[in-house]
């Protein structure tokens, strides 16, 4: 909450403890006051859980990515302003624009609005997870996910920021000047900043 990554209680957090077990916060749970008691375990396959806490509506989301990505050990749902202004719009993004956001946002997959917690959106998303590790969730927010909560949220604040700086050239008239996309290729592939992610589909990109 102190980044502004978060507000209330909205937004949810899951993290993998095995290939059929996770961990995900439980309903109502405010993301800035977390303790060990607001986490739910969840079996992936069944979406049953275990104890006396409700855990968030999301499950279908995050069973559904980690089902179809076996390297995702951390989920993150939320609606920060500026992605969620994004979210609202049909402005794509520009992952061009700086190093962090040539390497977390190199695919950027969209949903259209469907509603929370819904077994349609779990799927949509799931089917989405494959193309890219940031799926922006039109109305509604953005879902992103990595090896780690570490990384899944350094995908977070790569977003947020990209999402201000766009949005505020938009607002202002500026033209925001992105990289040429031989230079973006050679970044991803001989830079040295992170390996490239080798489980992308085929038929992934940005949409």
């Amino acid at each position: 909450m102190d980044r502004q990554l978060s507000w209330g209680n909205s937004g949810n957090i899951s993290a993998r403890l095995s290939d059929r077990r996770m961990v995900i916060t439980g309903s109502g749970t405010w993301m800035g006051q977390l303790v060990d008691a607001d986490l739910v375990e969840v079996d992936i396959e069944t979406k049953q859980w275990d104890g006396n806490r409700k855990p968030s509506k999301e499950i279908p989301m995050h069973a559904e990515i980690y089902k179809r990505r076996p390297d995702v050990y951390a989920v993150i749902h939320v609606s920060p302003f500026w992605s969620m202004m994004m979210s609202c719009t049909t402005i794509p993004y520009k992952p061009e624009l700086f190093v962090e956001s040539m390497y977390y946002l190199e695919r950027v997959a969209y949903v259209d609005y469907l509603h929370p917690g819904s077994e349609e959106l779990g799927k949509a998303v799931g089917e989405k997870s494959e193309q890219a590790n940031i799926v922006i969730l039109r109305n509604h927010g953005v879902i992103v996910f990595d090896s780690s909560i570490k990384e899944a949220r350094m995908a977070l604040e790569t977003l947020e920021m990209a999402s201000r700086m766009m949005l505020t050239a938009e607002m202002g008239k500026i033209p925001l000047q992105t990289l040429p996309s031989d230079v973006f290729e050679d970044f991803l592939y001989n830079s040295g900043y992170k390996p490239r992610r080798s489980c992308w589909k085929a038929n992934g990109g940005q949409e």
